[in-house]
């Protein structure tokens, strides 16, 4: 079994420099960054959101990683095997060409960019060679229309880029085109490009962000209600501890970082009611060795900075849930890596967004890393924890069965694919069948997820047969170390 080279995390030293500005260009980044799942978006214009799933070490025209992207179609039944379309760069019209280990689509982002009424994604190739550098990184926009994605552009990267652009990418569409915005991740600094957007490739503005160093995720999401998309940046692990958040950076000094916590991811949506957007950060690590308690928990934390008027508090100490928090199923224990995944959305419909966790490494019984994902309902009044659910593949109705290194949780993410109100919740597994990876559809109910009419599929009925892993779904924070 061949495990994919850019699947291990760098050594915590290596990291620490590049952090502090030494980049050394040919260390493999693998999970130091949390690549996830995209919201689905409707491609199409037929009213049904659609699922993009990245494959990310499938070998295509014998090259292996060059890497793909699949997309199901939505409709009234959900997503299903016999409406898809896989994608690599050897497709008609998509930027660059299959190549050994370029891993197009380890990252992706859906938005309707150039507001056509069609939602566009974009796809992060981080390992794409260029005459710039070996390992330059691309990012490339492929366009939705009638008849589904097509052809695409890449977005020109800054002079000054440098190595593995494209680790993650997050793109919002604002409520004109001036506001519409995505923003690009490498090892120098973040690609943050402002609409208009159009299909010759052209953007309204590019602002190389070289204030935060080593990156490994980046998030886009409106905390203070003033119509614009607040940007949250996340580094890779500094030293043992976890990586730091960045708001709204742009050459401020003191950098505005969160004091009181840290974490690999993040993503948005009022989890309180009160109409703005809460900042919901992963920090799926163990503590660091500082001791001054904000570096994580045992078996790993999920941290939630609630959005106000003014924006994110830098300072303000945040709500921490781990397992060992009231209410939230399981216990605390090492390498659970509860936070290595997280999506925010009112599954219930209450009008407070619950918190999608995944939580790979759990084990299940005797059964090591299984993995599940744990959800957090969202609350107006009260300690959040209350509620808390568990899912995996021993819930019933779920298909499969919970075993060693399954990962059930690598990835995460919520949409309503069946335009009924009630939003579906997908969920990855990148070990299953020895890293051959899976993917959950569960439908949504009046309560939230439910096994009961579930969908599993494995990359043999998406046509990505190959004996090598292809991680269906991305990697998320598989293989750190």
């Amino acid at each position: 079994m061949r495990i994919h080279r850019h699947g291990w995390r760098p050594a915590a030293g290596i990291v620490a420099a590049v952090v502090s500005g030494a980049v050394g260009l040919g260390l493999l980044p693998g999970t130091a960054v949390a690549a996830r799942m995209a919201t689905p978006g409707d491609f199409n214009g037929d009213g049904y959101r659609d699922l993009v799933l990245s494959a990310p070490w499938r070998t295509v025209s014998g090259k292996s990683g060059a890497g793909a992207v699949v997309v199901l179609y939505g409709s009234a039944s959900g997503v299903s095997p016999t409406r898809r379309v896989v994608i690599t760069q050897n497709s008609p019209g998509v930027p660059g060409s299959s190549e050994t280990d370029d891993v197009f689509g380890h990252s992706t982002a859906v938005a309707d960019l150039n507001h056509d009424g069609y939602a566009d994604l974009v796809v992060g190739t981080p390992y794409e060679d260029l005459p710039s550098g070996k390992d330059a990184g691309m990012v490339s926009v492929l366009w939705g229309s009638r008849s589904g994605l097509g052809s695409g552009t890449a977005l020109e990267q800054p002079h000054s880029a440098g190595g593995y652009f494209g680790l993650d990418v997050a793109a919002v569409k604002g409520s004109t085109s001036a506001t519409t915005r995505v923003l690009a991740a490498s090892w120098q600094g973040v690609a943050e490009y402002a609409g208009p957007f159009s299909r010759t490739g052209t953007v309204g503005s590019t602002y190389w962000n070289t204030h935060t160093a080593a990156v490994g995720a980046v998030a886009l999401g409106d905390v203070d209600k003033r119509g614009g998309a607040d940007s949250f940046i996340f580094t890779v692990r500094i030293g043992d501890e976890g990586g730091q958040v960045h708001v709204n950076s742009d050459g401020r000094w003191p950098r505005p970082v969160l004091s009181q916590g840290d974490g690999l991811t993040g993503a948005v949506g009022d989890v309180n009611g009160d109409g703005y957007g809460d900042l919901v950060v992963g920090d799926p690590d163990e503590p660091g060795s500082s001791g001054s308690g904000d570096e994580g928990a045992v078996g790993g934390r999920i941290s939630v900075w609630p959005g106000t008027a003014t924006g994110i508090d830098l300072d303000a100490k945040p709500w921490h849930i781990s397992q060992d928090t009231a209410g939230v199923p399981g216990a605390g224990e090492k390498y659970d890596e509860f936070g290595a995944a997280v999506a925010v959305a009112d599954l219930n419909r209450d009008g407070a967004a619950e918190i999608v966790v995944g939580v790979p490494s759990e084990a299940l019984g005797s059964t090591g890393r299984a993995g599940q994902v744990v959800v957090i309902p969202g609350r107006k009044t009260g300690a959040l924890g209350a509620g808390a659910y568990g899912i995996s593949q021993d819930t019933a109705s779920v298909p499969g069965g919970s075993e060693t290194d399954d990962m059930f949780g690598t990835t995460v993410a919520v949409g309503d694919l069946t335009k009924d109100g009630r939003p579906e919740l997908m969920v990855s597994a990148v070990g299953e069948n020895n890293y051959q990876g899976a993917l959950w559809a569960l439908p949504g109910s009046t309560t939230g997820p439910t096994g009961k009419g579930s969908k599993m599929m494995l990359p043999s009925a998406l046509g990505l047969s190959q004996s090598d892993p292809v991680a269906l779904g991305g990697q998320g924070e598989a293989f750190h170390g």
